[in-house]
């Protein structure tokens, strides 16, 4: 098992891919604030912070972290744990494969979303171009969907590979 760094500050260099990351995560649509603790997350060798050590790194207030590491757990990208004889929660990686899981939990919003467009669709009738519009989307929503385990099995198979 790798020992976390404690409360070795980041190098220049890694707070830099931090932000520069976390700006890419932004930019496919986490919030900003998420996007940096996963960040932080993901490049710690560990791959387990506590919301202290989060806060410190990042330069931000606990109450920041509280909300992003609540974002991210709901996403599950991060799961909370402690530590035996710990009295602080750690934030850490899936043991497994962290976007696997996330990827998955989005499969569940998109039934969410396919259910809801289906449900707008035959409200407002194939005969208007806004239900069409609707029915379009939820085919599409059922599309991905479908193809989502697909494409799961296929990185499992890829990384069995090597």
């Amino acid at each position: 098992m790798i020992a976390p760094r404690m409360d070795r500050p980041a190098s220049e260099d890694e707070l830099r891919f931090i932000e520069d990351f976390a700006l890419m995560l932004v930019e496919g649509g986490m919030p900003r604030m998420p996007a940096r603790v996963f960040a932080c997350v993901l490049a710690e060798d560990s791959g387990k912070l506590t919301a202290q050590e989060l806060a410190s790194r990042l330069q931000v207030s606990p109450a920041a972290i509280s909300g992003a590491v609540r974002y991210l757990a709901q996403a599950r990208l991060l799961l909370r744990g402690r530590d035996p004889g710990s009295r602080s929660d750690h934030y850490r990686l899936s043991e497994d494969d962290h976007w696997y899981e996330s990827m998955m939990e989005r499969g569940r919003l998109l039934e969410r979303f396919e259910q809801s467009t289906a449900r707008g669709a035959d409200l407002l009738g194939e005969n208007r171009p806004a239900g069409r519009r609707l029915r379009e989307t939820q085919e599409f929503f059922a599309f991905l969907r479908q193809e989502l385990p697909l494409m799961m099995d296929r990185w499992h198979a890829s990384r069995a590979r090597g």
